[in-house]
């Protein structure tokens, strides 16, 4: 930092520490000024919480935005498409939901869905703070008393992922997840093909760290030019009274092995 710009730097604070220093005096002399003093402090105070609460504003919606870089997602080898949904890739609105109801929207390509009759499930998104955080978000899962038979988070993959889909591709599932208690988890794919949709599921468990599930559409009876949509169910085995913090998830496709 230069001089000129250090000078400026002191200035600018010592002009902050007047004017709080002035509205501290004027709410100490509140209770003795006179009712027209009062109305042009009111009015003063006004105009300066106007351009306070615009500035705080701008700067919070800044600093929720991902870092530079952040949100990127490596493109493993051999990939030739790699993705982070919305919710662990930017902030969504709104960043909660309290007794989530079956089928409540996290952004436009996540869903929560499940069948607790009591709604005994909460999301919220979440910042990412470790220097290791791939994403610059996280969803937080909170169940309690769980009285339904599945509670899944569907994701949908863009266009970019389901376009030229064929039976030559291996789809794969990272998630970096932390859970209070470890759980088993499914992970659904879902490839959509004409009429038909064609389903493979794997198991994994979700603990500390990260999990790799891999769909090899080799096995699968999918067309090739049908397919029209595809998605994900990432679905919780005994989710009751548990909290999942999904750190990261990511999705990416590459070209199976020729055998």
């Amino acid at each position: 930092m230069n001089v000129a710009a250090g000078l400026r730097r002191e200035v600018a604070e010592a002009l902050d520490r007047r004017a709080e220093r002035r509205w501290e005096r004027a709410a100490e002399m509140a209770g003795r000024v006179d009712l027209a003093t009062l109305e042009t402090l009111r009015v003063r105070g006004r105009s300066l919480r106007s351009r306070i609460d615009r500035a705080l504003h701008l700067v919070e919606a800044r600093l929720s935005q991902p870092d530079e870089g952040a949100g990127r997602v490596p493109l493993p080898l051999h990939a030739d498409w790699a993705w982070r949904p919305e919710p662990w890739a930017g902030p969504v609105s709104p960043k909660g939901h309290a007794a989530a109801a079956d089928g409540t929207p996290i952004s436009a390509d996540t869903k929560l869905f499940h069948d607790c009759p009591l709604a005994e499930c909460s999301l919220r998104q979440v910042r990412n703070i470790r220097a290791e955080d791939g994403a610059p978000f996280a969803v937080a899962l909170d169940v309690l008393a769980f009285e339904g038979s599945f509670l899944s988070l569907a994701v949908e993959l863009p266009d970019e992922g389901s376009d030229g889909l064929k039976r030559r591709h291996v789809v794969t599932v990272t998630l970096d997840a932390v859970a209070e208690r470890a759980t088993d988890f499914f992970a659904r794919l879902n490839v959509r093909h004409g009429p038909n949709t064609e389903q493979l599921v794997l198991e994994g468990t979700l603990g500390d760290g990260a999990v790799e599930v891999e769909f090899d559409l080799g096995y699968s009876a999918i067309e090739a030019g049908m397919v029209t949509r595809a998605w994900v169910d990432l679905i919780l085995e005994e989710p009751a009274m548990n909290r999942v913090l999904f750190r990261d998830v990511t999705l990416s496709r590459r070209p199976r092995a020729e055998l």
